[in-house]
């Protein structure tokens, strides 16, 4: 489904751009001297499209950089986060093992005795109380 999608919006976007750089394709300068408009100190001449695509990648880059430093409070938060999870699991599998040993101890625990409340002589060979 990825994939059709990508395509479905990939190949007309292609086309728009080739139409669009096929339609202007022909030279504009752009001067860069506000002051002397017919002789510019800066001026560069080339294709209308490259300089609307230049553009808008300007405009992409400048947009995913702010982007960027506005959710870096975010990121911190989430490091944060993932460091705090990562003790508790360390802690847990800790707590689970000491849980594990301790069961152990408690399983090992000597039988009781025959000298209970009544005593050796209280009990038959069953260990039933007489």
């Amino acid at each position: 489904m990825r994939k059709f999608f990508t395509a479905l919006v990939v190949i007309p976007l292609g086309l728009i751009f080739i139409v669009f750089a096929v339609a202007n394709r022909h030279f504009v300068t752009v001067s860069f001297d506000p002051f002397n408009s017919t002789d510019p100190a800066i001026a560069v001449s080339m294709p209308l499209f490259v300089i609307i695509i230049a553009v808008a990648m300007v405009g992409v880059v400048a947009g995913g950089m702010a982007t960027w430093f506005r959710q870096r409070h975010w990121r911190r938060a989430a490091r944060q986060h993932e460091a705090d999870a990562r003790r508790a699991r360390a802690e847990t599998d800790a707590l689970r093992a000491a849980a594990a040993v301790s069961r152990a101890d408690q399983q090992r625990l000597p039988a009781p005795s025959g000298y209970g409340f009544y005593g050796a002589a209280g009990r038959d060979k069953q260990g039933a109380t007489l």
